[in-house]
């Protein structure tokens, strides 16, 4: 079996978009499914749309994602050069034989057109939606070498594609129209096409087709990176726009997905790029680490907004607090401010509460034990205890009891780490707005 090798073929005209990350994705693991290549190719031909650091943006993100590069402009290979602007001479030598062929013309001005053939069906058998077939009447000859020498899209994809051995290429939807186009080239040239599979679109909440206009949605990979999203999260989340595993599962690891990947499940219906779906994943990777490694990532987030970190403990209760809130990790700055700043209100099931558990001296005692106590986790839990062999209260009671309180809320994470957050005058001047219940 011939050695699968696929590309993604970006122009450096800006950043990573999520539906461009996604044919690099769906490019990558069928690639490495069947053991094969992924190859990095720079479509750099339209140079007043060119971005400086476009090229390298773009690379650097796909790495982030997990995505690993085998053949680019950097990582070099041996199909190269990998920048079209590079590979000029390469174009004009088969534009000249395809002039000599009788397969295309040259205009007044310079520029070389494909002549298309007549009467005849172009029909290929798309990996994703079936059997298509075009006719040759609804398509003019076509521009495939413009007057100042530059190839269109059309002729040097498929001249590049060859020369690269490629033999399987995904795309979007968009590209089906281009298609034809190609294979008129690779037929006059005598070349085998590559398997094509054309991708759905991607489509908002609101079943629109994403479009970079569309300021709704955050539609660039740096900025989910900016956020705090899991490059592992990101990788998950965007495997599943437009393909499904044959597990009823939603979260997977990169072995996993690659496992899967072998170009038959894909989805014919469009992909919905669901905003809550990839916050909901993003939030499972982040509960599945470590507290160390969580506290590393939101330490940047925090010191970028001015909150002042107390010591590396504060750090670590900060994290344990609330990891399992987070959907993602730049959340952290919101979260925090909004428990600091918390009104402290008792609603009507809060104070039922109390008053039924007959909580007065609950609060009391808490109040008399914290005044004068170092606040620290391993103390406050220790007043806790205290509480409960003195006053012989217990379980939800004692817990719930303290909670509504200090908090103002019935449930949450660990009381002690919580409160040893906030400003110990905080929780004093609470307890005392609590006692004004009886």
């Amino acid at each position: 079996m011939q050695k699968v090798r696929v590309r993604y073929a970006p122009s450096p005209t800006g950043l990573l978009h999520i539906g461009n990350a996604r044919s690099a994705l769906f490019n990558y693991l069928y690639a490495k499914h069947y053991h094969g290549d992924f190859i990095i190719r720079i479509e750099d031909t339209d140079i007043k749309r060119n971005v400086e650091g476009g090229e390298k943006s773009q690379l650097d993100l796909l790495e982030w994602l997990g995505i690993k590069i085998d053949e680019s402009p950097i990582h070099g290979g041996n199909y190269g050069p990998y920048r079209q602007l590079e590979r000029l001479d390469i174009y004009q030598q088969y534009a000249k034989q395809l002039l000599e062929n009788g397969h295309a013309y040259q205009e007044d001005n310079g520029a070389i057109r494909f002549k298309v053939p007549k009467h005849q069906t172009y029909t290929f058998d798309d990996l994703v939606r079936g059997i298509l077939s075009f006719q040759s009447e609804d398509v003019e000859d076509w521009i495939m070498v413009k007057e100042n020498g530059i190839p269109t899209y059309n002729f040097a994809v498929v001249i590049d594609d060859h020369l690269m051995e490629i033999t399987h290429v995904f795309r979007g939807e968009e590209h089906i129209t281009n298609t034809p186009k190609q294979l008129m080239v690779y037929e006059a040239l005598g070349f085998e096409p590559p398997k094509f599979g054309h991708m759905t679109i991607i489509v908002n909440e609101n079943k629109k087709k994403l479009s970079k206009r569309d300021h709704d949605v955050v539609q660039f990979i740096s900025e989910y990176k900016e956020m705090g999203y899991l490059p592992e999260a990101m990788f998950n989340f965007i495997a599943l726009l437009g393909w499904s595993p044959p597990v009823e599962q939603e979260i997977l690891n990169h072995d996993t997905f690659i496992e899967y990947f072998d170009g038959t499940r894909f989805v014919k219906a469009p992909s919905m790029f669901d905003r809550e779906k990839l916050k909901f994943v993003n939030s499972k990777y982040i509960k599945a680490l470590d507290v160390e490694s969580v506290s590393k990532m939101i330490e940047p987030f925090l010191i970028k907004n001015d909150i002042h970190i107390e010591n590396h403990a504060w750090l670590q209760q900060l994290t344990s607090v609330f990891q399992e809130r987070l959907h993602y990790v730049g959340e952290i700055v919101e979260l925090y401010q909004n428990f600091l700043n918390h009104p402290f209100h008792l609603d009507e099931e809060m104070t039922n509460f109390l008053i039924s558990n007959e909580s007065k001296a609950l609060v009391a005692l808490f109040k008399d034990l914290i005044k004068d106590m170092k606040w620290e986790p391993e103390y406050i839990q220790q007043a806790m205890k205290t509480i409960s062999e003195t006053l012989g209260i217990k379980g939800k009671p004692l817990f719930m009891g303290l909670r509504i309180a200090t908090t103002a809320e019935l449930h949450g994470p660990s009381l002690p780490n919580m409160l040893a957050l906030l400003p110990k005058t905080t929780v004093l001047k609470r307890l005392e707005d609590t006692l004004k219940l009886w």
